[in-house]
C-alpha cells in the first residue's frame, strides 16, 4: 500500500515567466511515499522544500537542513549553504560568516558545499571572476520515498561573457541512518575547446563549521587511514571525513569522489576547515607533471561527487561510501576520454 503526501511549495516573486512556470509545475506535483522504502517513521525520512527566486530551501522531516542557492550576486556559482544534521546541528560554516564567531576569510569562495574551478581556459570560477550562471531547472524538484532530486542547467561564462560550456547538475539528496547524503553529478558540454587547468582550487569543496575545524579540536580522516589536514593534503583518496564533537555528539561532513570519474582525486585540506576533492591539480598537489585536461568542442566531461552530513556514534564510513557508489547507478562519465 502506498500513502500519498502533498508537497507545499511557497512561490516568492519570480524573475521570469519561465521560472514561474517551473514553480507552478512543482506546485501541481504530488509525492509518493512508500512506507517500505521510507521506514516506519515516515515523517522523519521525508524531504520537503520551498522554491524561491534564488534558492531551494530544504528540510528533512520538520528540520531545515540546507539551502541550494542557484542565483547569488556575490557567489557566482551554485552551492549548498548552512548545512545541518537531521537533528539541527550546523556542520558547515555560517554563510555569510558571522564576525566574532567565524573566521571571515574566503566568505564568497567557501559558502558551504560547492563545485568550482580556479582555471578553465584561464577563467576563474572559484574566485568569482567568471560565472556559472543558472539557466533553468530541467528536472523540477521532486520527492519520492526517502529521496529529493532535481536537475539544473547553467552556462559557464568566461570573464569576456562568452559561454565556454553548458553545465548540467543532477542532484539527489538521500536520507541515511546517520543523516543525509548529497549526490552531485555534473556534466560539462563544451561549446568550444576548453582546458581544465592545474590548481589547488579545482573541484568539490566544503568549509566545515567553526566548531569542527582542526584548529578547534576537530579531526580529518581519509579512506587510506591518514588523519589530519597536513597528512591528508595532496594525497589520493576516495573519501575524506572532517568531523568533531559538539554538545557531546560526534558530527561532520564526509566528501566522496566517484571511482567512475576520469581520474582519482587528490585532496586540498586545511586545518581551518577547508576540504576539496581535486582530480585536476596534479602538479599543484605535488603528485606529478602539470595537468591540462582538454575537452574538445561538442564533447563532454562527467564528474560525480558526494557529501554525507552525519551525526551520532558508530559511523561506518566504508559502508556509506559503498551506498554512494550504488546510488550513482550509471557512471556519469564522458563518452570521450579527456585529453592532456
Amino acid at each position: 500500500m502506498r500513502v500519498f503526501f502533498g508537497v507545499t511549495v511557497l512561490m516568492l516573486a519570480l524573475a521570469s515567466p519561465m521560472r514561474a512556470q517551473d514553480v507552478q509545475s512543482v506546485l501541481q506535483s504530488r509525492v509518493a511515499v512508500d512506507p517500505d522504502v521510507a521506514g516506519s517513521d515516515t515523517n522523519a525520512k521525508l524531504f520537503s522544500f520551498v522554491l524561491a527566486e534564488d534558492r531551494l530551501s530544504i528540510s528533512l522531516g520538520k528540520q531545515a537542513i540546507a539551502d541550494f542557492v542557484f542565483q547569488d550576486p556575490k557567489v557566482l556559482r551554485p552551492y549548498f549553504s548552512n548545512l545541518k544534521t537531521s537533528d539541527g546541528q550546523q556542520v558547515t560554516r555560517n554563510h555569510p560568516p558571522r564576525e566574532g564567531k567565524d573566521a571571515m576569510d574566503h566568505d564568497t569562495m567557501h559558502p558551504g558545499i560547492w563545485l568550482a574551478f580556479g582555471d578553465i581556459s584561464g577563467n576563474d570560477f572559484w574566485r568569482n571572476k567568471a560565472s556559472i550562471a543558472h539557466r533553468v531547472f530541467t528536472e523540477k524538484p521532486a520527492v519520492s520515498g526517502n529521496e529529493l532530486r532535481f536537475t539544473t542547467e547553467s552556462d559557464l561564462r568566461g570573464t569576456d561573457g562568452r559561454i565556454l560550456s553548458v553545465m548540467t547538475n543532477r542532484i539527489r539528496l538521500l536520507s541515511r541512518p546517520s543523516g543525509w547524503m548529497i549526490v552531485w553529478a555534473a556534466t560539462f558540454q563544451a561549446e568550444r575547446d576548453i582546458v581544465f587547468g592545474d590548481q589547488e582550487e579545482m573541484g568539490f569543496g566544503a568549509r566545515v563549521a567553526t566548531e569542527l575545524t582542526e584548529k578547534n579540536g576537530g579531526t580529518m580522516l581519509n579512506s587510506k587511514g591518514l588523519a589530519s589536514a597536513a597528512k591528508t593534503w595532496g594525497q589520493p583518496a576516495v573519501w575524506c571525513d572532517y568531523y568533531g564533537t559538539v554538545t557531546d555528539r560526534e558530527m561532520g561532513v564526509m566528501l566522496m569522489a566517484s571511482s567512475a570519474n576520469f581520474r582519482e582525486s587528490w585532496w586540498h585540506n586545511r586545518n581551518y576547515g577547508l576540504m576539496v576533492a581535486n582530480p585536476f591539480g596534479r602538479k599543484a598537489m605535488k603528485q606529478g607533471e602539470l595537468s591540462a585536461v582538454l575537452i574538445k568542442q561538442e564533447k563532454s566531461l562527467g564528474l560525480t561527487f558526494g557529501a554525507l552530513i552525519h551525526s551520532g556514534p558508530g559511523l561506518d564510513r566504508e559502508a556509506e561510501y559503498a551506498h554512494f557508489a550504488v546510488a550513482i547507478r550509471k557512471p556519469n562519465v564522458s563518452p570521450t576520454i579527456p585529453m592532456e
